[in-house]
């Protein structure tokens, strides 16, 4: 008898680009995390100056794990 493991291939959640600036992407996990990746400095200004009008109840970490 074969494991459920067997059939279906590990799922990895990848995480749903919501917005983006420039080259930093705003990112929702199934999980419910909010992760803002990428970018430069200025990219990244205007990517907290629109969550803080349109998510302002969100907290987001960046990628280097840290919540702000």
């Amino acid at each position: 008898m074969r494991r459920k493991s067997e059939y279906y291939p590990p799922f990895k959640d990848e995480g749903e680009v919501m917005a983006s600036w420039g080259e930093a992407r705003l990112i929702n996990y199934l999980d419910g995390k909010l992760v803002l990746k990428g970018g430069s400095k200025e990219d990244r200004i205007a990517a907290r100056e629109w969550i803080s009008m349109f998510l302002n109840d969100a907290v987001v970490g960046d990628s280097s794990g840290r919540r702000d």
